[in-house]
């Protein structure tokens, strides 16, 4: 039997109709989704449709950056995460560690988390 898409596509139709957001921002929170999802195809279809409703390549390119600097800071959460836990050390809430702005004690934070393990 082959992919029978037609369920996504209603609910993909649905959603995009709310009026709590205006269609420029549907396009650049599609466009974030898709490229945090690492779908190619429907990263270049989410950059066509909002070329074609006017938003321009300086402002594709500055939410590319954010999307960037966001997605890498997961990935660094993840992986500080993922090295305390498999150190045996509980894991904590995500409050400094997902900050924008780096804690002036984060090493000696580190370094005496290290100690005690």
């Amino acid at each position: 039997m082959e992919y029978d898409g037609t369920l996504v596509l209603e609910f993909l139709a649905k959603t995009h109709q709310t009026s709590l957001l205006t269609d420029r921002e549907k396009h650049l929170v599609g466009l974030a989704v898709t490229m945090t999802r690492g779908c190619q195809v429907c990263t270049r279809g989410r950059i066509e449709k909002a070329r074609e409703a006017g938003i321009g390549d300086d402002l594709l390119n500055a939410l590319v950056a954010i999307v960037s600097a966001v997605n890498a800071g997961v990935a660094a959460a993840m992986a500080r995460e993922g090295f305390r836990m498999a150190d045996g050390a509980s894991a904590e809430e995500c409050g400094a560690l997902c900050s924008t702005e780096q804690s002036p004690n984060a090493e000696r934070e580190t370094t005496a988390r290290r100690e005690e393990g």
